[in-house]
């Protein structure tokens, strides 16, 4: 034993001070390596469906559901268990309906008590006590623990359980016990979520999703190209605020923007009335609203607030361009092209007439140069952002959960793709003159990504970690947009659908090989055969005959499509994925209807699920990343013991 592991080791004893101490911890610790690995549930493209998204993270992707199918599939009627689950679910709203229509409550009460707490046994088994007892609200953890913990089957215990069942309905506290079992019920059906990008974009409850995660026990967060956007906003890239802006006025969705983050848009909606006449702006018109349920002057305000940020966007992108030529990105330059006197776009030697020729704030001498008018706007909107103390701390939480990508238990997580040439070599990328592919390009951007939160004010770090953000939007090697362009001019102004096309990286081809997947795998270290990519980012479109499932299983597609929006493209409401002891389980849901739905209606999502991999033997804590974290902690304890008895180390406080 040299002496710097017996200086660890004399650091080790000050917590396990006697031979007693570390044998009891070894005995502890081997027991846990046993229990059986915990589940996982995988997430992704959420895009603010905050509705649809708490119902799968209250249902666990239907973890629940099985549960309950596996304990009362032959005891209960499918009504009954459909009524268990919305308790489980929604215990606080259902409760009030249940209360208003059984004739005898003490007695539902009752039947719901002893149903609650053995579904809560069974999913609570795979945990060790000590765990289990950490879940528990603290107004009931003595009570919880001892209804869990105790045989009702017994004689012994049989009374004693019953009265406490009674006591708790004679002393009126059965609703807020229920609540309490449903809560610690949800809390242990799923251990640990992944979500795997795209919390942001143009639903209306990004802000709602992110405080739900704030209070989740345990989750990480593979950052999406609209998170990393909204990161950048609140870095305060000038661009990136204009695309969030952009975006939510498109999909006329304020509610985030307005309500979640308190983001004052009246000056921008005072230049776009001082600026676009009336009926100027069609094209720019709300993608997303009833036909009666706004009045034209409204829908004709949205489109010239929309119009408005959507051409200071184009002057702030070409900013950046300009400034970064190492991005390469001269060919999204478009305003220069513009000849405005005949209303024609000159581009890749040919001309295109523009489908709207009215652009009074842009100088045809100096066309990426902000106005007056929108400089003002872009800095009233800059501070709200900076400011905004809700937004602030939830991109805080993004940075301090996130990353571009995550190694977990033997599977690797990430939001687009690994950009890849024709060939199906990495693409190197120049990040600040430092050609970087593959994982280390990946890590490069991390780190950049995080120097442009973090980075003192001012400073060139900032400066170009900010840039960077943008590029990871949308630039044409980024690893979270994974396409040749985005063409948000071409959309709005030109006719030529051709000029609208992006085109994927090659990586999107080369997927399907399995031998790809197996190198890419390889390139972050992971080369076991169980080992599986996780990928979300493009919509599975199940109507093309399209599959979630590629390269003979090595990479699983789950892109949520929970975004309306994508719906009717892909025939689902996409897919979430779940990993437990027996293997992974791919759940493909059908739209959701709504929360008031599920709660009145006791409707759940309806998902189908494909068992993917089912292992010959049942996955044990000692075969995951924790297991391998506790073997080392039980390696250590061990070699302490050993010093204990051949002297090296002296016991401490021996009694």
């Amino acid at each position: 034993m040299n002496q710097y592991e017996l200086k660890y080791l004399t650091l080790l004893s000050a917590k396990y001070p006697t031979i007693a101490a570390a044998s009891s911890e070894i005995i502890n610790l081997k027991a846990i390596l046993n229990l059986p690995k915990s589940t996982e549930q995988f997430m992704s493209d959420i895009h603010g469906e905050y509705e649809s998204f708490l119902h799968i993270l209250k249902n666990g992707s239907g973890v629940i559901k099985r549960k309950l199918n596996d304990i009362y599939g032959r005891t209960l009627s499918e009504n009954e268990r459909k009524s268990l689950a919305t308790i489980i679910y929604y215990p606080e709203q259902k409760l009030e309906i249940v209360k208003k229509s059984v004739d005898d409550i003490n007695d539902w009460y009752k039947i719901t008590l002893y149903r609650l707490v053995k579904i809560c046994k069974v999913i609570a088994s795979k945990y060790t006590r000590s765990k289990v007892r950490k879940a528990l609200p603290k107004d009931f953890e003595y009570i919880i623990d001892e209804l869990l913990h105790t045989d009702n089957e017994v004689v012994n215990k049989e009374y004693y359980y019953e009265e406490i069942i009674k006591s708790i309905i004679e002393t009126e506290r059965a609703e807020a016990f229920i609540i309490a079992l449903s809560k610690v019920i949800q809390r242990l059906a799923v251990d640990h979520l992944h979500i795997i990008g795209d919390i942001f974009d143009r639903g209306p409850g990004a802000d709602i999703i992110l405080d739900a995660l704030l209070a989740y026990h345990s989750v990480d967060i593979q950052w999406g190209n609209h998170d990393i956007l909204w990161m950048g906003a609140a870095a305060g890239s000038e661009a990136c605020i204009a695309i969030a802006l952009n975006t939510s006025v498109k999909y006329n969705n304020m509610d985030t923007l307005e309500d979640g983050y308190g983001i004052n848009i009246r000056p921008l909606a005072t230049f776009a009335l001082e600026t676009y006449p009336a009926g100027s702006c069609k094209l720019f018109e709300p993608k997303n609203y009833e036909e009666n349920s706004f009045r034209p002057k409204d829908i004709d305000l949205i489109a010239r607030i929309h119009k408005a940020i959507a051409v200071i966007q184009f002057k702030l992108e070409a900013q950046i361009i300009l400034r970064r030529p190492e991005y390469g990105l001269e060919s999204r330059l478009m305003l220069d092209k513009i000849d405005f006197e005949r209303g024609v776009l000159c581009y890749n030697g040919r001309e295109y007439e523009l489908l709207d020729k009215n652009f009074p704030t842009i100088d045809p001498a100096n066309p990426f140069a902000l106005s007056e008018g929108e400089r003002e706007v872009m800095d009233g909107i800059k501070l709200s952002f900076l400011h905004s103390e809700k937004l602030q701390q939830h991109i805080r939480f993004l940075y301090s959960k996130g990353s571009m990508y995550k190694s977990y238990n033997a599977n690797l997580l990430y939001h687009g793709c690994i950009p890849m040439n024709e060939d199906g070599s990495f693409t190197a990328v120049s990040i600040f003159g430092e050609p970087l592919s593959g994982r280390a390009y990946i890590d490069k951007a991390e780190q950049v990504a995080r120097q442009a939160y973090f980075g003192l004010p001012g400073s060139k770090e900032r400066e170009e970690g900010l840039d960077f953000l943008w590029y990871l939007w949308c630039g044409k090697d980024s690893p979270l947009f994974g396409k040749s362009k985005m063409a948000t001019f071409e959309r709005y102004l030109l006719g030529d659908k051709e000029t609208h096309k992006e085109h994927k990286n090659p990586y999107y081809i080369h997927i399907d090989s399995k031998e790809t997947c197996m190198k890419i795998l390889k390139e972050f270290g992971l080369e076991g055969e169980e080992s599986h990519i996780i990928n979300g980012h493009v919509p599975v479109k199940i109507k093309a005959g399209e599959s979630p499932i590629k390269a003979e299983g090595k990479l699983l597609v789950i892109d949520g499509g929970l975004s309306k929006a994508y719906q009717s493209q892909t025939g689902i409401a996409g897919y979430t994925l779940i990993y437990n002891s027996y293997g992974l389980l791919l759940a493909s849901h059908e739209p959701f209807e709504s929360i008031n739905a599920a709660i009145e209606k006791e409707t759940d999502i309806h998902s189908s699920t494909i068992v993917l991999e089912q292992v010959a033997r049942r996955k044990s804590v000692a075969d995951t990343d924790n297991g391998a974290n506790i073997q080392k902690q039980i390696d250590d304890l061990q070699k302490l013991l050993k010093a204990y008895r051949q002297g090296l180390i002296k016991e401490k406080d021996a009694k």
